[in-house]
């Protein structure tokens, strides 16, 4: 299978701070591909340079075949760009916007109307096509967001946060325009803070923290590597040796660790392993002090592999 994109051991620096750190990946043709991670990870960053918006500091990137430094005219000719800020004039139409953009692209005449009227059909705004931008909600402003960023029939899209701030409604348009568009051979490259999100939209997933990818495959492949859920438990000073010692040869523990005072248990089934270490903490009398319990998600391969919850 063609790869869209590949990014070979990008680098972005400001100053003394590193936003990203030497990250690789592929993205196939014809598949949703997710970055994973908190505000501050890196996603923008990494969108940003393979937009041609920002230069990497080291390392390159091709994208449809095109390279990232010496080819930037073809890249932007091949790319589709929603950011995560909105760039709209509120004071325009949402059909004038588009026009616009459209000619921005080189569209013009019939082939610009068409395109124009194909993108506010998508994403169900072809009814308030005369109304000013500044009057729609912010879930509006951003599905005609996406509708520039569709009007030149990019071979790739960035979708930098595209549901931050949006109503149900208009999420749930977002979601099935995404699905969409990607049954119809489309290439989307879709960046999120909301495990579900990745879940439901992306074939595979980076999962992005500090700058770094800290691990790449697919939702239900990642999942599966946490098998059955997680337990956190906070326990008296004194029992907790003893606990780790008998817990560690229960059939439904795969591993027990201490973090910040508590143990993290790793489970084969999650409900069970709770019975049945409540049993023991029962037996030894011991005090428990917190309990959480993960159910297996993106979100608790996130908070296994760097101690932390997504939206921390």
């Amino acid at each position: 299978m063609t790869n869209m994109v590949e990014a070979k051991s990008l680098v972005k620096k400001y100053g003394a701070q590193t936003a990203v750190q030497a990250i690789s990946f592929a993205i196939r043709q014809g598949e949703i591909f997710g970055l994973l991670g908190p505000n501050g990870a890196g996603k923008t960053t990494t969108i940003s340079m393979l937009s041609c918006l920002l230069s990497p500091t080291s390392g390159n990137a091709t994208v449809a075949g095109f390279d990232l430094i010496k080819q930037t005219r073809e890249v932007k000719k091949r790319i589709g760009l929603v950011p995560q800020d909105l760039a709209l004039y509120p004071t325009l139409s949402a059909r004038d916007n588009l026009n616009f953009f459209g000619r921005v692209y080189g569209l013009n005449g019939k082939a610009l109307r068409a395109r124009v009227d194909w993108t506010l059909d998508l994403v169900g705004l072809a009814e308030r096509a005369q109304d000013r931008v500044e009057t729609f909600s912010g879930g509006m402003k951003r599905r005609i967001n996406i509708a520039a960023g569709l009007l030149h029939q990019p071979d790739i899209l960035f979708l930098d946060e595209p549901t931050v701030g949006v109503d149900p409604q208009s999420r749930n348009h977002i979601f099935e325009n995404v699905e969409r568009l990607n049954r119809e051979g489309l290439t989307i490259l879709y960046t999120t803070h909301y495990m579900e999100e990745a879940e439901r939209l992306c074939h595979r997933v980076a999962i992005v923290d500090q700058g770094q990818i800290i691990a790449l495959d697919s939702p239900q492949a990642l999942i599966e590597s946490i098998s059955g859920g997680m337990i956190h438990l906070g326990l008296v000073n004194g029992k907790t040796d003893a606990l780790v010692e008998r817990a560690r040869n229960l059939p439904t523990i795969k591993e027990i660790r201490r973090i910040d005072g508590k143990l993290e248990i790793q489970t084969q089934r999650a409900q069970q392993a709770l019975i049945d270490v409540l049993e023991i903490a029962n037996q030894l009398d011991a005090k428990v002090t917190s309990l959480q319990v993960f159910e297996p998600n993106l979100e608790t391969v996130f908070l296994r592999l760097t101690g932390k919850r997504l939206r921390d």
